[in-house]
This record gives structure tokens, sequence and C-alpha cells, in this order.
């Protein structure tokens, strides 16, 4: 994926922080908020009193935030003084037992530190379109980290939003559909666009690809050049392991082409034939995705989007399954930094 379009169009910006009643944990060491005019969504952590750690606090408070997050499915902590990767990661740790890698890749990122990562690597002014995590993944993060060390001169926001309230938004027919139909996702690789193979899975022997492939269903076809394209089949509705829900949880819509910014879709139209782009997607038995439904699935997702200024040493926790986010265009400098946890394959059915 090359860059996707703005998603201004029904986000919420926010503010200022708007207090709920105090809810304070272990030896009232915190209180919770909420961001104002986002109710429930995120949650927000802060300390109730000065000097608290919250590593320290983390630890003593693990089964605490896996809780508040299967509820709230985001978490900001803020105001905690976080200052270094290696507290980042550390923090990570004490919720999620340790960060994992970031493997069968789709977009760029740079490693800074064990195995935390910056966000996504987009030209600064390009939008990143709302998505989950390594959707298209047989095997993706159940949570997903984002830490500010600096926020942007302007704009850089990471909008987020409910994927609760996107699948309501989303019309039962089309839901019924994809349920029915599933999503292929056709990726290129070695064009000249996009990511080359030998990053997206982290080897440059083709029969560890071949291998990585075949253990998980994906369609592997070399082609001149020692360029390759897979197909894979994957459900766009999945099951939460913790909370039964039914989840909104795919990229039909994000590795779509008509999701890119427009004069991005027209350049790689012109120079590629349609099995050649970078990403694309279909319904599961390979037939196009309607226009028409694509316009709804990115308005849903749109419309759900919370946004919000980083603070520097703000740390965002969000259930992977149960949140989107996005990026905001922005003038740099900004050093947001990502770690994903806990990995899980979904049994395949078929």
């Amino acid at each position: 994926m090359v860059t996707n379009q703005n998603q201004h169009s029904g986000s919420l910006k926010l503010g200022n922080i708007r207090r709920k009643a105090v809810n304070v944990g272990e030896n009232n060491l915190i209180q919770t908020e909420y961001l104002k005019h986002s109710p429930n969504f995120p949650l927000v952590i802060k300390p109730a009193v000065k000097g608290v750690d919250l590593l320290t606090w983390a630890k003593s408070n693990r089964e605490f935030l896996q809780a508040e997050l299967l509820k709230y499915a985001a978490i900001l902590f803020r105001d905690f003084k976080v200052n270094s990767i290696e507290e980042f990661e550390q923090i990570i740790a004490a919720i999620s037992k340790e960060a994992m890698e970031y493997r069968y890749r789709a977009s760029p990122r740079t490693q800074v530190s064990g195995r935390i990562y910056t966000s996504t690597d987009y030209p600064a002014d390009q939008s990143i379109f709302p998505h989950n995590e390594h959707a298209y993944s047989p095997t993706f993060p159940l949570k997903i980290f984002f830490f500010c060390m600096s926020p942007a001169t302007e704009g850089g926001e990471t909008p987020i939003g409910s994927c609760r309230k996107v699948f309501e938004r989303i019309d039962p027919i089309i839901r019924d559909r994809f349920i029915e139909k599933q999503v292929m996702y056709m990726r290129n690789f070695g064009d000249g666009f996009g990511l080359p193979w030998q990053t997206v899975f982290q080897t440059t022997d083709k029969t560890k690809v071949e291998e990585y492939c075949q253990s998980n269903g994906i369609e592997v076809e070399w082609k001149a050049g020692d360029r390759l394209r897979t197909r894979q089949i994957g459900p766009a509705v999945l099951k939460h392991p913790q909370t039964g829900e039914m989840v909104w949880f795919n990229h039909a819509t994000f590795f779509h082409v008509s999701t890119l910014e427009a004069t991005i879709r027209e350049s790689l139209l012109k120079s590629l034939p349609e099995e050649d782009l970078p990403t694309n997607t279909y319904y599961g038995d390979g037939s196009a995705i309607e226009p028409s439904v694509l316009a709804e699935l990115r308005a849903a997702y749109q419309q759900e989007m919370v946004i919000f200024d980083w603070q520097k040493g703000d740390v965002l926790m969000l259930d992977n399954m149960l949140s989107i986010h996005a990026r905001q265009p922005f003038v740099p400098p900004r050093k947001i930094l990502v770690g994903m946890a806990e990995p899980y394959t979904p049994i395949r059915l078929g």
C-alpha cells in the first residue's frame, strides 16, 4: 500500500479532557477520565498524585488493565512522564508479556530497538486510512501500543475508532455477503511499488517464503525478474477470543485500490495492469467488490474516528480487534513509536 485517502470527513476532533467520576486504582494512585465529547472511548488513565511510575503501576494492575481494555477498547495513558524507548518496551512487557516481531509486513517501518518500530514511514503530507493492524495476516497482534516521544509540529494525530460502532454502521446485507464470500487479498512484490518480498517475509530465501505461505494457505506465484504475487482468502468477520463478540476485522477496504489517494491511484493504474497492483482486494470467490459497497465501508470507518492531539510521553494501548487507527498528515518532526503484542492465530476453516 502506498498511501490512503484523507479521512477528515466524519472525524471528531477532540481537545480538552472531560473528567468522569474518579475511579482510582491501587492505593488511589490513578484516576480515569474521558476525552471531551467522546464518552467511553478512549478511556484516559492519569496519575492521581505526583510521581506515579506507569511501569511499576502497570505491573501491579495487569488484570485491571486487561479488563478495562476489553470494556473500552482503547486506553490512553497520559501525564506519567514516560521518556524512553526502553521504558515503553518494558510497559508493553508488563501488560502483555513481551512485544512481538513485525513479520509478514505491509507497511514500511524502521526497527528502533528490540521489537519497537517507528509508526508507518509514509511521507508526512499523506494520511493513512483507518485499519486494524495486520487484519490481512494469518497471525496478528491482539494489542498494539503507541508511544509519543515527540508530537508533530502540526497535525500528525493518530485517529482511533471503535470497531463495535463500525460493525453497527455496516448494512447487514453487506456484512452477510462478506461473511459468506470472505475476502481475497492480492499482493505483488518487486514491481517497483510497495515493499519488496524480502522485507515483507524477512528473508531472501524463496524456499522459506514458500514454506510460510504454504503453512498459512497463501498462494504463491513467482513472476519474471524475481517478482512475486500472492493470493490469500481470509475472513471478513472474526470472533473476539476473549469477549466472544463478532468483529469486523479485515483489510478489504484498506488494501483496495479505490482507497488510495486519487493521484496515486490513477498513476498506478496507468503504470500497471490490475493484477500487478501492489495490493488489491476482491470477494473470496475472486469477483469484484462493488464501488458502492466500498464507499459505504469507507464511510463507516471515517464516521467513527476520534481525533486527539498527542502529548509528549503519551502511551496509547488499543485492543487491535476492537479498535482501528489511522494517521493525519503532519509537519515534521514527529516521533511516534509502535509495539505490537499477543500474537493470535484464529482457526482457519476449510
